[in-house]
């Protein structure tokens, strides 16, 4: 069987012209520099391309983008491609090795570039980091070699052992790993431990001496942000972080997720905090667990030997209905929750919320990045995939031009490959979006 060289999606219009995506027809990865001749023809007509080169690999799983800087009209179009593979470990002959010739054509449609920057967080990876079977870093470079995402989101407090405070060489070596493969950091997730022990809290001085460290990584692992939870940090904290953050070119992003609704007072606070501040440093990053129309199936079925019947029946069939929660809370303080339970329980009241998607309409000019969570991609009743339509249809039109990134949270019930439930999900949301 032909392996395929133009799929149903090769065909992108941009601003200024077009890109084809190319498929590699081979078994494995190639050189870059084992690629020639290359031929592009559109509507029977011969384009000028730009061809990535270079002493890379095009990797077994990418696409090999061939950009045409010419007018492209709406539609369907005819486009047919051509090229050259010199394969290096196969001999053609005793002084030469084999070089084959490869050629596809497909009546393909345009479909719109967008805007939008799609990344994979390497929270999603936890379960694997935790078995240590491999270094934490050989998994995020493995995001990118993988192919599942060129754009990583990383968690410094899983990466390092002297966390807060990474020696810089080790966070320029990963990010030179990460560049290496084709790849970038987008946000790192930053903690700020308020806590000292049980009875001690961390001072003003203290709090930002514990956060600085991890601006200092984020920028050495040439990231564009740092994320902390929606009003952690505090006004004051923010004022005095803000000259740091544009010493080193990177913005703060605070974090609403689950129940904390924009008009939630104490979420409402720290929004109105960010805009006060009016610095284009400090923005929201939304969560899209606030926006969740049912419970995921898997999280249900992990519930249900801890939880009544009658409830249990609520939370599947009427989660979005006031009651529902009063329910939930009620039962927890009932004290018939098992104590082995009470984790998984506790995710009702804070990581899953029930917000519709115009919550976001009026902080939009705030926002700077989404988190897309998931918890499984059983999408009954389009559970997963309908609120990702719901913002793609609210973020169209909105100027928003930042990066929507994968995050899975459902380590706690659900055992399962990251890297192929990563992959699923994203494109899930290139699709849906």
């Amino acid at each position: 069987m032909a392996l395929p060289i133009l799929c149903d999606d090769a065909l992108t219009a941009t601003a200024d012209g077009f890109i084809v995506r190319v498929s590699l027809p081979w078994i494995r990865s190639l050189p870059l520099s084992n690629v020639s001749e290359v031929r592009l023809r559109v509507d029977g007509e011969e384009c000028a391309v730009e061809v990535p080169a270079g002493d890379g690999w095009w990797f077994v799983q990418d696409r090999l983008e061939l950009r045409a800087a010419r007018p492209l009209a709406p539609g369907g179009h005819a486009v047919a491609v051509s090229f050259r593979l010199l394969i290096p470990y196969l001999p053609a002959g005793p002084d030469a090795p084999l070089v084959l010739d490869f050629a596809d054509e497909r009546r393909l449609e345009a479909a719109p570039e967008s805007p939008w920057t799609l990344a994979a967080s390497a929270f999603n990876w936890t379960p694997e980091v935790i078995r240590a079977e491999r270094s934490t870093a050989d998994i995020v470079v493995g995001i990118v070699t993988s192919g599942v995402s060129r754009v990583v989101e990383v968690e410094p407090g899983q990466l390092w052992r002297s966390f807060p405070s990474t020696p810089a060489a080790e966070a320029v070596a990963l990010r030179e790993r990460i560049v290496a493969a084709g790849g970038r950091v987008d946000v790192v997730g930053a903690s700020l431990d308020d806590w000292l022990g049980p009875t001690r809290k961390r001072d003003d001085d203290e709090r930002f001496a514990f956060l600085l460290p991890q601006l200092r990584t984020a920028h050495e692992l040439g990231a564009d942000g740092v994320r902390l939870p929606i009003g952690q940090a505090g006004p004051a904290l923010l004022r005095r972080l803000r000259p740091v953050l544009h010493e080193l070119d990177l913005t703060l992003y605070e974090e609403l997720q689950g129940q904390q609704a924009p008009d939630s007072p104490p979420t409402a606070r720290a929004i109105d905090d960010i805009a006060a501040l009016d610095d284009r440093r400090i923005r929201v990053l939304v969560d899209t667990s606030m926006l969740m129309p049912a419970l995921p199936v898997t999280y249900l079925a992990a519930l249900a030997p801890n939880v009544p019947d009658a409830l249990l029946a609520r939370l599947k069939d009427a989660w979005l209905e006031p009651e529902t929660l009063d329910a939930v809370v009620a039962h927890l303080r009932s004290g018939a929750v098992p104590p082995t339970a009470q984790a998984l329980y506790m995710n009702l009241l804070v990581r899953f919320g029930r917000s519709p998607v115009q919550v976001l309409r009026g902080i939009l000019p705030l926002v700077g990045r989404f988190h897309l969570k998931f918890w499984d991609l059983d999408d009954a009743d389009d559970r997963v995939s309908w609120p990702l339509r719901e913002l793609g249809a609210l973020l169209r039109g909105s100027g928003f031009s930042g990066t929507l990134c994968s995050e899975w949270g459902g380590h706690e019930w659900l055992d399962t490959d990251p890297t192929e439930l990563t992959r699923a999900h994203l494109t899930l949301a290139r699709t849906s979006l």
